[in-house]
Order: C-alpha cells, then structure tokens, then sequence
C-alpha cells in the first residue's frame, strides 16, 4: 500500500532546489520517499564493465543532485534502477535508468543517517 505525500517540508535538506515537489511523491520501503513515475538516466564508459558502470552511477548522480539537491542524489536510494552495458572496440559503455528517492526523516526527528552514495 502506497501513500501518496505531495509536500516533504520535514524532509528537506538545506540544498535542495525545490523542483522535486512538482513530481508525485511516495514513501517507501526501507524510509525512503521516492517519485512515483520520475525516472532519471546515467551514461558513462571505461575501459571495463565495472568501469562504466561506475561512469553511468556517477552521472546519474550528478545529475539528480544538480536538479533535486543532495539528498536526492543517492543512487543506493534509489528504485526501479536498470543498468544497460555494451562493449564495442575494447570500450564498454553503460547506461542506467532509476527514480530518484531520498531518506525520510520523522517529523521532529533531528539527526539522519548518510544514505552514502
């Protein structure tokens, strides 16, 4: 059962940007709240597989942390995560698709775990 939450005041870290609360919001498994159909993508490449799947992680990174803020950065938050890798000529490349999620924190509560990266 899922539960819709459209404003996360309580949960808001001093960077972020404000843009995640024009997507749909719900908390999840594991004290997260998640965008229910928001995916984000991440593209990278290496000379290894593990390489460019660490690129890819990276970029999806970067790249929700830029929109979001911090706390919507964590790609071991995130769900419904794909990773796609290639090799072609000796390079692989990778791509990765996840709806961002960030930790949620009781209201009132004062202190929250790193979600780590």
């Amino acid at each position: 059962m899922a539960i819709l939450i459209f404003a996360t005041a309580q949960t808001a870290s001093a960077d972020e940007t404000g843009l995640a609360a024009i997507h749909e919001l719900k908390y999840e498994k594991g004290r997260r709240v998640c965008m229910t159909e928001h995916f984000h993508d991440g593209a990278g490449t290496g000379k290894t597989k593990k390489d460019a799947a660490h690129a890819a992680q990276r970029s999806w990174i970067d790249f929700t942390a830029f929109e979001y803020g911090s706390s919507w950065g964590s790609y071991k938050l995130a769900v419904s995560k794909t990773m796609d890798c290639s090799e072609v000529g000796g390079e692989w490349s990778c791509m990765t698709t996840a709806r961002p999620c960030k930790r949620y924190v009781k209201p009132g509560t004062h202190y929250a775990k790193s979600a780590g990266r």
